[in-house]
């Protein structure tokens, strides 16, 4: 069974509901959200954009199922670059009731075949702040390796966190 599928305007209110749960949970790893962004309105909002931006060819915007087929999270292949780049990053979460499972394993595992044998990318770039052990656990079971490390990359819970670097080649 596969663990993504493509994101649909209908998985709004499934989303909302994930993202409410999990909120505590995942503020240390990703940027401050808005009250609006933990609304069906919201989640509306964040899918119109992804859809756009995958017609666009930019963005693969995926959801993460869990082993009844429910929504548990998101992944996507984020800023992808063609001509002689050929790459992508990846970026995911899961709702905490969904962890110590695989499904992050499995998505990744997924996302990676998805980017290598159907988009036809070259390289896929991941970065996590060096205390999330378990995303950096996930990344490593699928083959990625450390290449760098980026002082203050991203804006991570209202604080610009270094980042360490894990890429993937479609020829390893």
């Amino acid at each position: 069974m596969n663990r993504i599928r493509l994101l649909e305007a209908d998985d709004a209110e499934a989303l909302a509901a994930v993202v409410v749960r999990s909120r505590e949970f995942l503020e240390p790893w990703e940027p401050v959200r808005p009250d609006h962004y933990f609304t069906v309105a919201g989640q509306s909002d964040v899918i119109a954009d992804s859809l756009r931006r995958h017609a666009e060819g930019t963005l693969l915007p995926q959801v993460i199922l869990d082993e009844a087929g429910a929504v548990v999270g998101r992944i996507n292949l984020n800023n992808i670059v063609r001509g002689p780049f050929q790459s992508a990053s990846v970026g995911y979460w899961l709702a905490q009731e969904a962890g110590g499972r695989g499904l992050a394993t499995a998505a990744v595992a997924e996302i990676v075949r998805v980017a290598f044998t159907e988009e036809g990318l070259h390289r896929v770039e991941a970065g996590t702040i060096p205390e999330n052990f378990r995303s950096q656990m996930v990344l490593r079971r699928n083959g990625f390796t450390q290449f760098g490390y980026a002082p203050r990359y991203l804006n991570i819970a209202g604080t610009w966190a270094d980042h360490l670097l894990f890429q993937k080649l479609a020829d390893d």
